[in-house]
């Protein structure tokens, strides 16, 4: 089985977003999904926002967020989440390539979230994301699929890490 779904992990702030819009750049894929991003208040990580690749963006989790679903200091924004990141992801279903940054802790505070994931992971489509180093029984899954590849960045491997990534995708997408 070839390798259509690709997922970056590592520690927080080593660049994976970065990584995934320079690979998406690079590569004029056709694309869709969406990223998240932090949300910061002179210097200090407030929150973070969620931004799909067609725009739309909304808050997925702020400290002053009162909300059921909490973690560490942020109450999430479930239906933020659902209406923004599920949409992007189910719309994505058309496109040659889905960005899901991330596969976190937040993210799976939501059930129409990992549904809108698997859908994704079986679909005919690439999959490119980020997903969380820590072990949990959702991710763990999706890191064992054979269809899946995930890679775990540094600074000190980013060019390799990334050459790689371009390699697999340029080979499923454009052949």
């Amino acid at each position: 089985m070839h390798t259509k779904n690709i997922f970056i992990t590592g520690k927080p702030g080593c660049g994976k977003t970065t990584l995934i819009k320079q690979i998406i750049e690079e590569l004029n894929l056709d694309a869709g999904g969406f990223y998240t991003t932090e949300i910061r208040e002179k210097g200090i990580r407030k929150g973070f926002k969620i931004i799909t690749l067609d725009g739309k963006e909304g808050i997925l989790a702020h400290v002053n967020i009162n909300s059921e679903y909490k973690v560490s200091k942020y109450g999430v924004d479930i239906k933020s989440l659902e209406e923004i990141g599920v949409k992007s992801i189910l719309n994505s279903l058309r496109k040659k390539v889905i960005v899901i940054d991330e596969i976190g802790k937040m993210e799976l505070l939501s059930e129409k979230f990992k549904e809108a994931v698997l859908s994704a992971l079986d679909s005919e489509n690439n999959v490119l994301g980020t997903i969380m180093l820590s072990h949990n029984p959702f991710t763990d899954k999706i890191k064992k699929r054979e269809d899946t590849k995930v890679v775990y960045l540094t600074p000190e491997n980013r060019k390799e890490v990334k050459k790689e990534i371009v390699s697999i995708l340029y080979q499923s997408t454009f052949h």
